[in-house]
């Protein structure tokens, strides 16, 4: 049995208010491919399959696009959990339907642990799959009025861990043939290299989990949320796929993967990076005006055709006119997305960090808060329980 492990797709998702249709079209289609040609059994997604949870049409049509042609593929099983980007409601309204495809959703934890664990065969091989979505504060901690904030930020992490060993205890229970236990997850493992396409979804002590608070019952733990594909605490078992595209340009310098995992004989035999191709050439230029100036030649697209995107630092002490860059850049084929100054001399208020971007829509909120409370002469590294309850708030906003 052959299982392919990805996750944070980000469908829909826009890059400095650009559309990344074009390279997640081409990335469905190669995954698609992948499959056919390898012969993959079973197909696991590991969260923020949408990078809203109001996606597009577009966006949805591209989901269920790709679902209804695997059924005419090797890939005889899917199984899909919600991720802090998805709306659980969007993800789990056609659950009954894709049932009868062989394709499980689980949005948002379960009131029956059960509900989220699946057995798997196929060529006579089983597989026990712990199907664990992103679990929100509110669906799997009982509030109590009068916690404090360190009082309520240890039961999420209890509640979390607790999450974890019910679904080992369930896999436990139904597997009477000793097969392979995969759970899945969607969260913030210590240990874990992040990029700036991420939000950090801590409360307070919300994101130190380890690779050791998995129940060792677990021969593999499915993780999404980050985008670097890595391992967990050099705990080779606890593995994140990355997300298959570049979501920032923070993530230029490295390869994107998905993994397969091979079954043979009631083990998981092999664990094996898969490169997912660059469908688009992403470019960080960094130096003076003159030197990006020079750079502009050595710019070039790939066998896929898509326009090139550039980002701009420039290592300048003082704010320069970038209007003849952006005429020069005029007689090239690629697209300046972003240009911005490394060697600022102080920061006067987010105003000023406004002046050179399109909108603040290309600021996270995080970064808002951060800047704003620098503005204000606030030490937020004296205070890191403000940190966590803004955090805490906006995890709470964004899931409504």
């Amino acid at each position: 049995m052959k299982i392919l492990h990805t996750a944070d797709w980000h469908l829909g998702h826009r890059l400095h208010e650009y559309s990344q249709f074009e390279e997640q079209t081409l990335f469905l289609s190669w995954i698609e491919n992948y499959i056919i040609e390898n012969k993959i059994d079973v197909l696991l997604i590991s969260g923020d399959v949408f990078d809203t949870g109001s996606p597009s049409n577009q966006s949805l049509e591209m989901y269920y696009s790709f679902l209804v042609k695997l059924k005419a593929t090797s890939c005889k099983s899917v199984i899909i959990t919600g991720g802090n980007h998805d709306s659980a409601g969007t993800l789990n309204a056609p659950k009954h339907i894709l049932d009868a495809l062989s394709i499980k959703v689980v949005g948002k934890a379960t009131a029956n642990i059960e509900d989220e664990v699946f057995e798997i065969t196929i060529n006579d091989e089983k597989v026990i799959v712990g199907a664990v979505p992103y679990l929100r504060d509110g669906d799997i901690r009982r509030a109590v009025a009068g916690e404090s904030f360190d009082e309520l930020t240890d039961k999420y992490k209890t509640a979390l861990i607790n999450h974890y060993k019910a679904s080992a205890k369930q896999c436990k229970l139904i597997n009477t043939t000793n097969a392979p236990v995969i759970a899945m997850g969607h969260l913030f493992a210590i240990g874990g290299s992040v990029s700036d396409s991420e939000q950090n979804i801590y409360v307070g002590t919300l994101g130190h989990i380890g690779a050791e608070d998995f129940p060792a019952y677990f021969d593999y733990v499915a993780l999404g949320h980050l985008h670097r594909p890595q391992i967990v605490g050099e705990n080779s078992k606890v593995r994140y796929s990355g997300s298959p595209n570049i979501l920032s340009f923070s993530e230029v310098s490295y390869e994107k993967k998905v993994l397969v995992l091979t079954i043979n004989n009631n083990k998981i035999t092999g664990i094996e990076d898969v490169f997912v191709p660059r469908f688009r050439e992403f470019y960080k230029l960094v130096g003076t005006l003159a030197e990006c100036l020079t750079k502009f030649s050595s710019i070039v697209s790939n066998s896929y055709g898509l326009t090139p995107w550039v980002e701009i630092v420039l290592k300048e002490d003082n704010t320069v006119n970038t209007d003849n860059l952006k005429k020069d850049a005029e007689d090239y084929l690629f697209e300046i997305l972003k240009i911005s100054l490394k060697n600022k001399r102080k920061i006067k208020g987010i105003e000023e960090y406004l002046e050179n971007s399109k909108s603040i829509k290309e600021l996270l909120p995080t970064e808002v808060f951060k800047l704003k409370c620098e503005e204000m002469g606030y030490d937020l590294k004296e205070k890191p329980k403000v940190w966590d309850a803004f955090n805490e708030i906006l995890q709470a906003v964004k899931n409504q």
